[in-house]
């Protein structure tokens, strides 16, 4: 199992708020972005190892290439994460404010409806 699968799994997840096609088409840029500057860093990297070790053979090398592809993707997964657990809170906060609201409305239809008067009155004449 590797982080970029991960990734694209929770890019399908669906939110309430991902029926916006702007928000949907700048994660995608987003994503994008992240994905060269990854492949990026692991030639980076991969250049700082090759040149600090000469004595590094190919696959002790290529483990390590391996490794640090890992980490990279895992540490994008981990951001992807923490944006998406952000944008679940925001939303969860207007949630319940939405809520709060609807619930005093209700409480106010309630107590100006003869329905559903307090029926104490009636109970103190037996």
């Amino acid at each position: 199992m590797s982080g970029g699968e991960n990734s694209s799994d929770l890019d399908t997840i669906p939110l309430s708020s991902d029926g916006e096609h702007g928000e949907n088409q700048q994660n995608n840029i987003h994503n994008s972005v992240k994905e060269e500057n990854t492949k990026n860093e692991g030639l980076s990297i991969n250049t700082q190892i090759s040149s600090l070790d000469p004595d590094i053979n190919q696959d002790e090398w290529e483990e390590k290439q391996k490794l640090i592809s890992q980490v990279l993707e895992l540490q994008n997964t981990l951001d992807d994460l923490s944006s998406r657990v952000d944008c679940v809170k925001e939303e969860n906060l207007k949630l319940k404010s939405e809520n709060q609201v609807l619930g005093q409305y209700i409480e106010n239809l309630m107590a100006a409806s003869s329905v559903f008067q307090s029926t104490s009155p009636k109970a103190k004449k037996k």
